[in-house]
């Protein structure tokens, strides 16, 4: 099911990145007392009243800089092509600038429900300044105080009144996208899944913009393949339509169950290749690499590049790789499996007692380090999730817990148990009564 999306947009220093850190109830966005220190957008699932939403935070909106229409254009693309809702913060202790009124025209163009905060409500000058904001000509007007709290439950209200709480039933077919950078081909990898020209595909990086939705029909099954726009790295000139893109394949991805990370076999691995990866595994997507373009490389072997694949993505050891050419459709057929596989192994559930059994022979074979004198017992282990599979551990301290040993105890699960293509997640818990 589609998220509802809202940005958050305003000139610098309004309070966007507080206020934006408190809706999804930790600190994401960087919070300082300097203009502009929130430079690319932001942006997190969110949730109130069981209402799931994306939340964006943006960076501010100055007519003063000489870079002005580039930033202007940039916030424009964000509440016109992504957000349901905008919210327009204001410094009601600054009072109503004349780059209030350069974001009012901008949203006054977009077709879009706006509804102006008016931040800092906690302060005198703010009082006074308050009904100077109803010159906007905008609809819905709502002090509030994103540091004291105060108007933040009339504001939310506000947000999520047509926001639906999420007890739809989900859609069941299994769902991939396709990212990687731009030009990797992945609208080719589409159209050769697909066998048809569903999606422009072209020489010139970037033509994808958007993500779109296929059904593919495999074995009698139904999958959803999404395509996404190209992930550009972030740098110095980072055009508006690139975050913009760039945010489109982040939503696809939280859409997905499976990220199919396309390699360009013809450049080779380039290091925001392995910033893609993470971005997947980050949110705990099954994850499998496809060197593309293998049609156009010579004096290499599968083995060779194989090699160089493994010791490049080395936090991803797990994933499996498909090496073809979505041009020439040569070695195409090798991928479906492997998606099935992925799917299956990111759903796996695993039998407690087996589950155990295998976790206290590792633990015999190599024992925890002691530290000061104490050494972490294990007493029991359980599965508590899928997609991607979640192991609990009962320790007696979980503070003994060191990463190399963690480390360990997820080999030891991987090599007894069918997860190639999924992560996993170790949690460890304190027995009740135990030290904390």
């Amino acid at each position: 099911m589609k998220l509802p999306t809202v940005a958050l947009v305003g000139r610098p220093n309004v309070g966007k990145s507080t206020l934006f850190n408190k809706i999804v109830g930790k600190q994401i966005s960087i919070i300082e007392d300097i203009p502009g220190v929130t430079r690319d957008r932001i942006y997190q699932e969110a949730s109130y009243n069981k209402k799931r939403f994306y939340l964006i935070d943006t960076g501010g909106i100055d007519a003063s800089k000489l870079d002005f229409n580039e930033e202007i254009k940039m916030q424009a693309e964000i509440a016109i092509n992504e957000a349901d809702i905008v919210v327009f913060i204001v410094d009601g202790k600054e009072g109503l600038t004349a780059n209030d009124r350069v974001v009012r025209d901008i949203l006054r163009k977009a077709d879009k429900k706006v509804i102006v905060a008016i931040n800092k409500m906690d302060v005198k000058e703010a009082q006074n300044n308050l009904y100077d904001f109803y010159e906007l000509g905008f609809d819905t007007y709502i002090p509030i105080s994103g540091i004291h709290n105060i108007g933040y439950i009339e504001l939310m209200d506000a947000i999520t009144m047509n926001f639906h709480e999420q007890e739809e039933t989900e859609d069941s077919r299994v769902k991939f996208s396709i990212i990687g950078r731009p030009n990797v081909g992945k609208s080719s990898l589409t159209n050769a899944l697909l066998n048809e020209e569903r999606v422009v595909v072209s020489d010139i990086a970037g033509t994808t913009r958007d993500s779109i939705d296929s059904v593919l029909k495999y074995n009698n099954e139904e999958y959803i393949v999404i395509d996404t726009a190209g992930m550009r790295k972030k740098g110095k000139v980072f055009e508006s339509v690139e975050k913009y893109s760039l945010f489109r394949s982040l939503k696809s991805i939280d859409r997905s169950d499976i990220c199919l990370v396309v390699i360009n076999a013809e450049e080779g691995i380039m290091e925001h290749d392995k910033h893609i990866a993470g971005y997947a595994i980050e949110r705990g997507k099954g994850l499998i690499f496809v060197v593309n373009k293998w049609d156009k490389v010579e004096n290499t072997t599968i083995q060779e590049f194989e090699k160089l694949m493994r010791a490049e993505f080395q936090f991803a050891p797990y994933a499996p790789i498909v090496f073809l050419s979505a041009l020439t459709k040569k070695r195409i057929h090798t991928l479906m499996p492997e998606i099935v596989k992925v799917n299956e192994n990111i759903n796996r559930e695993i039998k407690t007692s087996v589950l155990n059994e295998v976790i206290q022979d590792a633990y015999q074979l190599n024992l925890p380090p002691s530290y000061k004198g104490k050494r972490l017992k294990i007493y029991f282990t359980s599965q508590t999730g899928i997609k991607p599979p979640k192991f609990t551990f009962r320790v007696n301290n979980k503070g003994l817990v060191h990463f190399s040993y963690e480390r360990y105890l997820e080999n030891k699960i991987r090599e007894n148990f069918e997860l190639e293509g999924t992560p996993i997640v170790l949690q460890f818990k304190n027995r009740s009564g135990e030290e904390e």
